[in-house]
């Protein structure tokens, strides 16, 4: 009995994580329209860098430009920009927000 609950449990939860969206962490999310209107990642990291950043990576998550980069001012973290206009969406470090664009 023990060992078919632990296996429908096993099963429901598996069943569960591969239906959440895939590659979205759930952090933020843009409004970005077609990926044809975007701006490459590789014009965002030379715009980054010019404004003293240090990018680590750059990936697409929840219609976003999710940059792992140190902040000019030293911050390390995880930052989201919108892929048509670079405008910078969020910081977070380890899951704290420090830092959100008003709406």
């Amino acid at each position: 009995m023990k060992h078919t609950i632990k296996i429908t449990f096993l099963s429901a939860l598996f069943i569960a994580v591969s239906h959440q969206s895939v590659g979205a962490t759930g952090l933020h999310t843009c409004d970005s329209g077609d990926e044809a209107g975007w701006q490459s990642k590789d014009a965002l990291q030379q715009k980054l860098t010019e404004e003293g950043w240090k990018v680590r990576k750059i990936k697409e998550d929840g219609g976003c430009y999710e940059v792992y980069a140190t902040t000019p001012e030293g911050q390390r973290g995880e930052a989201y920009f919108h892929p048509e206009t670079f405008e910078l969406e969020i910081i977070a470090r380890r899951g704290k927000v420090l830092y959100r664009k008003e709406d």
